[in-house]
């Protein structure tokens, strides 16, 4: 072991890749959790080692709300109410989507909802059900533990980009401690009872939220792996690609 693995207070691997790979490999959206709970320390200890992420000048720019309990029950039922009615008032302060979807993304997303429906046995049409689906979201999809994370508007978009390596930091210390996550998008129309029932500060801007918790080995759509584009429609080589020598 070298002096800087001895200094660390982070676990060695030995340089095997392997590991990381098969965490990465093995994360996915979770939507439907045992009710089985997660004691603060292991959440804690996923948010301490997440906190690693790297950010521009070291600046940290997250805030993570943990709701548990009978705050999370508070939270869930005025979501849920909100969405219910359907009014048009809840409105995200951000796009985190295109206005109107092209292709390839346009058909990596609807393959990636087909594939999820098909699981549920929900039919194309079938609003209702796609519906009941959504609101889902807003019980955490069951996880007994859900994450709101904010940022300080006045931050800039690099402060978002750093945030998404803390996020992905956050999924994969869970995936080791045999935890599962969803990021969740869809609370961010309803950031005003948010941020009311939690208190947020002057400046707190909602991210994004997510589930934490056990996932159901019995529900089929925690069966979904949804499939990655080759290299080849995204990567560029510029240049002579070295070639490995073994």
């Amino acid at each position: 072991m070298n002096a800087r693995a001895r200094d660390d207070p982070v676990v060695s691997f030995g340089g095997d890749e392997a590991v990381l790979d098969w965490l990465i490999s093995r994360r996915r959206s979770i939507r439907a959790f045992l009710s089985i709970p997660v004691d603060t320390g292991t959440i804690e200890g996923v948010l301490r080692i997440a906190a690693r992420a790297p950010s521009g000048n070291n600046i940290q720019p997250w805030r993570v709300h943990v709701v548990t309990g009978a705050q999370r029950d508070t939270l869930v039922k005025a979501v849920c109410a909100a969405f219910d009615r359907g009014d048009d008032s809840h409105v995200p302060e951000y796009a985190y989507y295109p206005t109107e979807f092209f292709e390839p993304y346009l058909g990596r997303r609807r393959r990636s909802g087909w594939g999820l429906y098909a699981r549920l046995g929900i039919e194309k049409g079938d609003r209702e059900r796609v519906r009941l689906q959504m609101r889902r979201n807003f019980h955490f999809f069951d996880a007994p533990v859900g994450l709101l994370f904010t940022i300080d508007r006045r931050l800039a978009q690099g402060s978002w980009l750093d945030y998404g390596m803390f996020l992905q930091n956050v999924m994969l210390a869970a995936e080791a401690r045999g935890l599962s996550t969803c990021a969740q998008g869809a609370w961010n129309p309803y950031h005003r009872i948010i941020s009311d029932t939690l208190d947020f500060g002057a400046h707190e801007q909602l991210v994004c939220g997510m589930a934490l918790g056990y996932a159901d080995p019995d529900a089929p759509e925690n069966a979904l792996v949804t499939e990655r584009a080759p290299l080849s429609e995204f990567v560029v080589m510029h240049g002579e690609a070295a070639v490995a020598k073994h």
